[in-house]
């Protein structure tokens, strides 16, 4: 029997990059007007509409098992709504939450027939994760922004700030997918098929042609990369992208695994819904502190570089305050 999370906040699996990247992107200037033009009651319905017209509800006589899925999800992860779920035919292996006040879930085709049971119970998970986080609103903006492009000309707000806007919506969506895997693992209780979700994702269905440790190898070298012009590469290729890429999700996952977080948690340790969550500042300084913690553990060469001129700079800075503390004491002492 799965452990039932009773009353679990959302804060206790989110990443801390997550957590300020989204309190970053409510900030910024022109988001509250983009989300009342584009997304709203009106715009939710007809999502759902599409997903009525073209895909199969789950239901308890239609894909019984991921209803039953489903279930589970939410009753480890104590959210009383069940959301609807939708099966869409597409060869891509992908899966997807929208909506405001009801959000859904879509799932393509792709995921029922090349997944095992728990590595689709993960991947459930997961987008639950996205909906109790409350994703799914600036997901649904971000899918808008990036389907319509032909009519942005008609909102009432300049070029650059809507790129910006984009850009930082991005950046955050990547953050959140780190979330969401913790959530898919909570439900699921179970790291190694969390995992080869991940593996599946990158190389396709024939898991028999391929080895969990080998995949861990080449997340750490791709980590680790070569020079510092292929780091610089790397940061190139991330733009744009939507998802991280899936070496980095799993080396994130299993250091938040490795760290003892997840077993605390399943253990009964986590924070509740309730509880006084932190402020603005506190969530950038969480994760001002994991960035530095990951620059720290990283092999990357650029990583490392930035790291090793950040202490350096950090010396000097203490050095300087107490060169300049001495000098005022001996000035007015």
């Amino acid at each position: 029997m799965k452990k039932y999370l009773y009353d679990i906040s959302p804060s206790a699996w989110e990443h801390p990059a997550d957590r300020a990247a989204l309190a970053a992107l409510k900030q910024l200037s022109g988001i509250d007007e983009l989300i009342r033009l584009l997304v709203g009651k009106t715009m939710e319905k007809s999502l759902r509409m599409i997903a009525l017209a073209s895909s199969v509800r789950v239901s308890g006589l239609q894909f019984p098992g991921v209803r039953k899925k489903v279930e589970e999800a939410c009753y480890v992860l104590d959210v009383k709504e069940v959301p609807e779920v939708y099966i869409s035919q597409n060869p891509l292996m992908n899966a997807g939450s929208v909506g405001v006040e009801k959000p859904f879930i879509t799932i393509n085709s792709a995921l029922i027939e090349q997944l095992a049971e728990e590595e689709l119970q993960a991947v459930i998970g997961h987008e639950l994760g996205h909906i109790a986080s409350g994703h799914v609103l600036y997901k649904t903006l971000l899918w808008l922004l990036m389907n319509i492009s032909t009519n942005l000309v008609h909102i009432p707000l300049g070029n650059f700030a809507l790129g910006a806007i984009i850009a930082a919506l991005r950046e955050w969506d990547r953050k959140s997918e780190l979330s969401a895997d913790r959530a898919g693992l909570l439900v699921l209780q179970d790291p190694s098929p969390a995992y080869t979700v991940l593996m599946k994702l990158a190389g396709g269905s024939r898991i028999g042609e391929m080895v969990l440790e080998d995949f861990f190898n080449q997340a750490y070298e791709y980590e680790k990369g070569g020079d510092i012009l292929d780091s610089v590469h790397k940061l190139l290729n991330m733009i744009g992208q939507r998802h991280p890429f899936h070496v980095v999700r799993l080396k994130e996952l299993k250091e938040w695994v490795d760290s003892g977080k997840y077993e605390k948690i399943l253990s009964g340790e986590y924070r509740k819904r309730g509880d006084r969550e932190e402020d603005i500042q506190e969530e950038f300084r969480q994760a001002a502190d994991q960035y530095r913690e990951d620059f720290d553990k990283s092999g990357d060469p650029l990583a490392s570089a930035l790291s090793k001129i950040g202490k350096q700079i950090d010396a000097v800075t203490r050095e300087a305050g107490k060169q300049a503390e001495e000098f005022f004491k001996g000035l007015f002492g």
